[in-house]
């Protein structure tokens, strides 16, 4: 099982220097990739300008949005911006996408709401097509530069059965988001066999994240995610927010258990935006 960490880029507190050394140290660690969480009615920082930055000063790192609210984008632009930090990163980027569940999301980019899936599904669609040097609409010209990967390899996140059928038709895998184990190996199960329906060579690639607070930041790390998912009511907040792991033994006993769902990738988001969390959580996974 490979080991992420995340940015971060939705913590309160967080600084453009301080995500830039955050990424360094990740790379230096030896993390599997950097990921990012996104909304665009909260007040963080752009995942995609974000990961161009940290590409210019690591080395080896890879970079997963974790996950991006894509009907909130045009295929256009994300075709564009995900092909040029491609060529930054020098093929680093795996684009995890979501259909979003925040409908502020969408009033603040004049989206609709209702029709975010139809809407994610032409996306989806559009970026392979972009990223090939097809024009998007009869009166362009191709939107998207050259790309090192071919395709971007995207992560389909959700728990529906249009999630299953996005990862069989335009994805290399799965993202589970913030579930426990034994639910992540439930669903993971259905991607797998529906992959397998499919015809699908291999095997689909499965990811989850928990998240994680280290040291003295119990109260720190509490009220970041309280104020994070305080649009999805205060009890399910409260109860996110006491589900981080805030001890080297909790992490020790997470890995283990999502390695044991058959989790691929697993990615330990952080609650405070001190970059020192990254040495100690270097220390409790790789010590």
């Amino acid at each position: 099982m490979q080991i992420g960490i995340g940015i971060p880029n939705s913590v309160p507190g967080a600084t453009g220097s301080g995500l830039l050394e955050w990424a360094r140290r990740a790379d230096k660690a030896g993390f599997y990739a950097l990921s990012s969480i996104g909304a665009v009615s909260y007040p963080s920082y752009e995942e995609l300008t974000l990961f161009a930055a940290a590409g210019a000063v690591t080395e080896r790192i890879r970079f997963f949005s974790n996950v991006m609210i894509t009907p909130a984008r045009s295929a256009a632009e994300l075709a564009k911006q995900s092909a040029t930090v491609d060529q930054i990163t020098n093929g680093r980027l795996t684009l995890g996408l979501g259909a979003g569940w925040r409908e502020a999301d969408f009033i603040l980019t004049g989206r609709d709401f209702a029709g975010r899936g139809a809407a994610f599904d032409s996306i989806l669609s559009d970026l392979h097509r972009s990223w090939n040097g097809e024009a998007l609409d009869d009166a362009a010209r191709p939107a998207s530069p050259p790309t090192v990967q071919s395709p971007i390899p995207i992560m389909v996140g959700g728990t529906t059965k249009a999630a299953i059928k996005r990862v069989v038709e335009h994805g290399v895998g799965w993202t589970a988001g913030g579930m426990p184990p034994e639910a992540v190996a439930e669903f993971a199960g259905k991607v797998r066999d529906a992959w397998t329906a499919a015809g699908k060579e291999g095997a689909p690639k499965i990811a989850a994240l928990i998240y994680f607070g280290l040291g003295d930041t119990e109260k720190q790390s509490r009220e970041a995610l309280e104020h994070y998912y305080a649009p999805m009511g205060a009890d399910t907040a409260s109860m996110i927010a006491g589900s981080a792991l805030r001890s080297p033994e909790a992490i020790k006993g997470a890995l283990a258990a999502y390695e044991a769902a058959g989790v691929d990738e697993l990615y330990l988001d952080p609650t405070v935006p001190d970059p020192n969390q990254v040495d100690l959580l270097a220390e409790a996974v790789f010590g």
